[in-house]
């Protein structure tokens, strides 16, 4: 290895069970260079990233040269609250990293310096409110505020390379600039980082060498411009066609249609509602009165009213808003609230386990992070067909049946559905949940990010599904929470939350074209220009950070 490389792949082939995950793949990551790894779900990108931990699956075949010299290598991973220790507070998590750093100065300033170094840390990682954090358990925060106290984490450790697994999933547009010009600026520091992701805004701001992978292998590499303006391989062509919000997919723009029509059953508002007024007259099929809710003693929702009709409505917000809160009051997940939750016309208990079996099956709750809702132990066949067979009283030897078409349909077939969960990409682990609530057959699906780790091409395929959902069940009411824009564009209503509040709703095409609160502008508005978006040789990436 040379003396401008950090770490190297040569040749690396990762094989389970006769099956190849990666298949010759090879890497060089430098310090102060930004390596991409775009792909979809699936094709091996977070295998080849944990090679460099030395990491791999249970019962993995391993061949090739892992070459990583004695340096630190921080990891932030897709489903953060994976390697969060759910018992211990944001605090005792970070200040046992910092700890181990300040032994050296005399016993009655190491607490200052812990604190110093905890905060800096959180305000590096874009969390610059994170002492009201501290106390909080990785449960109470939400899925983008776990990713940023992960990646405090790393870069508490003082690691010289950093693999960044889908960093900005779940992250607003706000944020999602933020850590942009942090990435930028820790790879001006030095750092080397290993991008994986799918959001090709973000890797052709922030890359200096990018390779797409198809089925293990990469299939084509090059400068991020280099490979927007002039594609060679079918695959990479494909991702960028399906990233162009100028080409939207056939079937897309019938998921609003579906919501504002009368075939669909729903009728979209005509004029602006005011924050905690209903956004339109039709019978709800779910209601929330001046609901309020807590973590602890903090109030993370602050008195809201909300009607979900039939059809589609986008629940927007800055990561933290609140939004997750809400999204767990209605499917009796967080119980700690004022105020009632109705399902048509009736209160809903607070707690799932007091819900009857049509109440769970009625209101379904599909999860930012997948994984950690599934038992890693059962394959995921098995553990979708159990929706069927407990909420609907579907026979047990008819369920996996039942179960294979639904999952066939979001593009999860044969022997992939029979695997357990950690033989699934994140996004299919997402589809497979997708599959689950599904089979529930609910009045209210509550969907948390589920585009947010797909590539381009699969997220293309879930929003057109979701249109065909919508026009074929038009009494379902669809709820979205989402930082992407092309997603919440396809709701005809719009709830926007800032800071626990509800501070504005109404239908989306209004919201777009006249916004009256600033941050629905900024979340709502078309996606800023590529060049708008600080890479990691501009001098003034991190300049607005602090950095």
């Amino acid at each position: 290895m040379n003396a401008t490389e950090i770490a190297r792949l040569q040749d690396l082939r990762v094989e389970i069970g006769g099956r190849t995950l990666v298949d010759g793949v090879s890497l060089r990551l430098a310090p102060g260079r930004i390596t991409a790894l775009v792909g979809a779900s699936g094709s091996g990108k977070t295998t080849t990233g944990l090679a460099l931990l030395d990491e791999y699956p249970p019962g993995a075949v391993v061949t090739g040269e892992v070459n990583v010299p004695d340096t630190l290598v921080g990891y932030v991973p897709q489903h953060p609250a994976t390697v969060l220790n759910p018992a211990r507070p944001v605090a005792a998590l970070l200040q046992d990293i910092a700890r181990t750093q300040v032994r050296h100065l005399p016993r009655r300033a190491r607490r200052s310096a812990v604190r110093q170094r905890v905060l800096r840390a959180l305000d590096q990682a874009q969390l610059p409110d994170g002492e009201t954090l501290l106390h909080r358990y990785p449960h109470q925060l939400s899925g983008g505020q776990q990713q940023r106290v992960v990646l405090a984490q790393a870069l508490l450790t003082g690691a010289t390379t950093l693999i960044a697994d889908e960093p900005t999933t779940g992250q607003d547009a706000l944020t999602k600039q933020q850590i942009t010009g942090q990435l930028a600026a820790l790879a001006r520091q030095g750092l080397s980082i290993l991008l994986l992701s799918h959001d090709l805004d973000v890797v052709h701001a922030l890359a200096d060498d990018v390779h797409v992978m198809r089925a293990g292998r990469i299939v084509e590499s090059g400068p991020p411009e280099e490979l927007r303006l002039s594609p060679r391989h079918p695959w990479t062509r494909e991702l960028l066609a399906a990233a162009d919000p100028a080409e939207p997919p056939e079937g897309v723009p019938a998921l609003r249609d579906a919501a504002t029509t009368g075939a669909g059953a729903t009728g979209a508002c005509t004029r602006r509602s005011r924050p905690g007024s209903s956004l339109t007259a039709q019978a709800p099929v779910l209601q929330v009165r001046s609901l309020t809710a807590r973590h602890g003693r903090s109030t993370v929702l602050h008195p809201t009213d909300l009607v979900l009709p039939p059809g589609c409505t986008a629940v927007v917000g800055r990561s933290g808003s609140g939004k997750t809160t809400l999204a767990r009051c209605l499917a009796g997940l967080h119980r700690t609230y004022d105020g009632e939750v109705l399902l048509d016309g009736a209160v809903l208990p607070r707690s799932l386990r007091d819900r009857t079996r049509e109440q769970l099956a009625a209101v379904q709750y599909v999860f930012q992070d997948a994984r950690s809702a599934f038992d890693e132990h059962r394959p995921v066949l098995d553990q979708v067909s159990r929706t069927a067979i407990r909420l609907r009283k579907v026979p047990a030897p008819e369920a996996p049946a039942d179960a294979e078409r639904i999952l066939s349909s979001l593009g999860l077939a044969g022997d992939l559905v029979r695997r357990m969960p950690a033989e699934l990409s994140g996004g299919e682990l997402q589809r497979a949940a997708l599959a689950r609530a599904l089979l529930a057959r609910p009045r209210v699906l509550l969907c948390d990010e589920i585009t947010s780790g797909l590539d381009t091409v699969a997220r293309r395929n879930l929003r057109t599904l979701l249109a065909e959902l919508l026009r074929t069940h038009p009494d379902l009411s669809l709820v979205l929470i989402t930082h992407d824009r092309d997603t919440a564009a396809l709701a005809a209503r719009t709830a926007v939350l800032d800071n626990g509040r509800l501070v504005e709703q109404g239908p989306t095409d209004q919201l777009r074209a006249d916004p009256r609160h600033p941050l629905t502008a900024s979340l709502l508005r078309a996606s800023p220009d590529r060049g708008a978006m600080p890479s990691a040789a501009s001098p003034d990436a991190g300049a607005a950070h602090g950095t």
